[in-house]
């Protein structure tokens, strides 16, 4: 074996690797390496800690030495935070006789000192997941390591070693994955979400590494990765980018909390402890959510048309004609401006189509530039105090009040949902008078204060706000399951990234709301990324053969143009229990015969049925608030994995609701091991 450290040997001397070691050589060699690696991280730590109480290195000035200093704090506090686990996953071996182990993260005894560990985000990492025997890209020999937790104490024990030569390699035939890459694929799907820098597929780690100013969709079949190629690709953009993407920041969007705790630790895991992870309602929820909508409105209240009944109604408080003339008095002086010329000046203002509050300000400074020239004329320049007081004299603010009022979004929006008049105006050629009603509040309340916002509301109070201001705004947005949002949310997502780039993660397939897209252009364009690139992952590195196959199957039925999904994996298992009537004691004998296997088990109702369910399986001694049992109600799976999945009535599931068949989808596609569905009554896949 070649030496770890790429500075060991003369880079421009060709060398052939030496001849393999016996196993237990090189796991003693390999084993010793990550002790030193270890040893390496504890002083990293150490070191940053230290350099944190001590001030060293802060030696600029002022605000320089905060920002240094706060780098400092926040590069121990990650160090520190570093969930235990082995420092590196993978070696290469090049042609030239250099060698470098692959980690999560770069580890050295010092700063100025050959790497012991690289992190895969390296450029020189990406031979490890990309070169192959038709590419060897100089690479000799790949090695892949297995870990199992440590037997004495220590975070992990290395357990294997499995080697794949590259430069000898027969090119015509495709290589299997190897024996410790199909383990790690096929592992336990216990608690949180893990990373799988170690098993990043070529495909994957393109879309990882792509450029930060492009945004991508990427259409994923299920238990192709896509939400960890979204997660990885963000902790590369914060690695490869770190100035750019920390000025401007980056946010991952989940379609809820449960999904949020999920993949909480996959970012920590990767050094990256400074991303922000919400949800879109989160991001929007500028009140507690305490109305409801029939379906009909809520659907209307997600429609792009409402983004121009809102701009009308927004622009609509602009007075452009018929100005009054302006007096502003001055000492004992007056200046005055005609009503043509403000007339003149909010249409020309309202020609540059600006955020509302920004056309007000430029109203504002236009009249009073128009008072400065005359009084210039007059006088000549006057000074910064002059012009302050210009701008707040009171006959300034009044007539700006009257031609371009202020806006305060729960106003405007009450009075549209309240007032079938302001509504009509704005809605007129838009919405259809009985749409139109439809949206009327049955009830308005006193005050906007006192207004009972739903969820949909909240998403118009949002676009409102857009128009009036721009909201903060994000160097880079990921977005998971984006075929669920509707055209409103869309906006609300393209307004937090308005100079910025998204990575889109969603499945056409699996889209369950009303408004769900149909087609990722039209779904880009909504997001403010019309020319952004759509790039489909088909192969399932999670989901076994079987269980693909199934899916597929219901696929044919749904109304999504999307490519069937194939499956890296041949193991798992497909089991269908019909019962007898009750279905109680079918659920419970299967979890039970999944309790047999190792891993998670995820039990998924109709809504209706998750109680019931619960009852039973408490009743019959299987506790489902603890252990590895869980059971959840079909509408929150999504996003979701188990490694058992007993799916409970899928005529009921898929009956619940307008697009429930792709909730069955989303169903069925949960289990990465085994998949054992139960019913009483006819399998909706089956029916002609």
């Amino acid at each position: 074996m070649t030496s770890a450290d790429p500075a060991a040997k003369d880079p421009e001397a060709p060398e052939a690797p030496q001849a393999p070691e016996d196993l237990a050589t090189a796991l003693d060699r390999e084993r010793a390496h990550h002790d030193a690696c270890r040893a390496a991280l504890a002083a990293m730590v150490e070191d940053a800690g230290l350099q944190v109480v001590t001030g060293e290195d802060v030696s600029a000035a002022g605000a320089d030495a905060e920002v240094l200093g706060f780098g400092l704090r926040s590069r121990a506090k990650a160090l520190r935070e570093l969930p235990e686990g082995p420092l590196f996953f993978g070696r290469l071996d090049f042609v030239r006789g250099t060698g470098q182990h692959i980690g999560r993260l770069r580890v050295s005894e010092h700063p100025a000192a050959p790497p012991l560990v690289v992190d895969w985000r390296a450029p020189v990492s990406r031979a490890f997941y990309q070169a192959g025997a038709r590419d060897p890209q100089g690479v000799a020999v790949r090695r892949r390591f297995g870990w199992a937790p440590g037997s004495r104490g220590d975070s992990a024990d290395l357990t294997g070693l499995e080697d794949e030569y590259l430069a000898d390699g027969d090119a015509s035939e495709a290589t299997a994955p190897g024996a410790l890459l199909t383990r790690e694929l096929e592992r336990p799907r216990v608690g949180p979400m893990r990373d799988i820098a170690a098993t990043i597929q070529p495909e994957q780690d393109d879309l990882v590494r792509g450029e930060l100013a492009g945004s991508v969709c990427v259409q994923g079949a299920p238990g192709t990765g896509k939400t960890a190629v979204g997660l990885h690709r963000a902790a590369y953009l914060l690695y490869t980018h770190p100035q750019r993407i920390r000025r401007g920041g980056l946010l991952i969007l989940g379609p809820n909390r449960t999904f949020l705790s999920y993949i909480a630790e996959v970012l920590p895991s990767l050094g990256e402890t400074g991303v922000r992870q919400s949800t879109l309602q989160d991001e929007i929820a500028r009140h507690p959510v305490t109305g409801t909508d029939t379906d009909r409105a809520a659907a209307l209240k997600h429609d792009a048309r409402m983004a121009e009944v809102l701009r009308r109604a927004v622009y609509g408080r602009v007075t452009a004609g018929h100005a009054e003339d302006l007096a502003v008095p001055d000492g004992s002086y007056r200046w005055r401006i005609a009503g043509r010329e403000l007339t003149e000046t909010v249409t020309g203002v309202l020609a540059e189509e600006p955020p509302y509050e920004v056309g007000r300000e430029r109203v504002r400074s236009r009249i009073v530039r128009r008072i400065q020239t005359q009084a210039e004329r007059r006088a000549g320049p006057r000074p910064g105090s002059w012009l302050r007081r210009i701008e707040r004299a009171r006959a300034v603010s009044a007539c700006v009040d009257a031609m371009w009022p202020k806006v305060r979004p729960e106003e405007l929006l009450a009075r549209l949902l309240s007032d079938p008049e302001a509504l009509g105006a704005a809605a007129d050629g838009l919405l259809e008078p009985s749409e139109q009603r439809c949206l009327l509040w049955s009830r308005p309340p006193r005050s906007p204060r006192s207004a009972r916002w739903s969820a949909a509301d909240l998403v118009l109070l949002d676009e409102i706000a857009g128009l009036v201001g721009h909201p903060e705004g994000y160097g880079h947005v990921v977005v998971d399951e984006a075929q669920d949002l509707s055209p409103m949310e869309c906006r609300a997502v393209a307004r937090r990234v308005p100079f910025g780039s998204l990575t889109v993660l969603g499945d056409l397939a699996q889209g369950t709301t009303p408004w769900a897209a149909r087609s990722w252009r039209v779904q880009m364009t909504h997001l403010g990324k019309p020319d952004a690139e759509i790039v489909p992952l088909t192969t399932g590195f999670r989901v076994p053969g079987a269980v693909l196959a199934l899916a597929n199957r219901l696929l044919a039925r749904l109304d999504a143009d999307v490519p069937p999904a194939r499956s890296l994996r041949r193991d798992g298992e497909l089991r269908v229990r019909r019962a007898d009537g009750d279905l109680a004691p079918a659920v419970v004998a299967a979890v039970r015969d999944a309790l047999t296997h190792e891993g998670s088990v995820g039990v998924v109702t109709p809504d209706a049925e998750t109680s019931r369910v619960r009852e039973a399986l408490t009743a019959a001694g299987v506790d489902p608030t603890a252990g590895r049992v869980t059971v959840i109600a079909a509408t929150l799976v999504k996003g979701l994995e188990y490694d058992h999945v007993v799916a409970v009535e899928p005529a009921a599931i898929a009956e619940a609701e307008p697009r429930g068949l792709n909730r069955l989808y989303v169903v069925l596609t949960r289990a990465v091991s085994r998949l054992e569905v139960v019913h009483a009554r006819e399998l909706p896949w089956e029916r002609e």
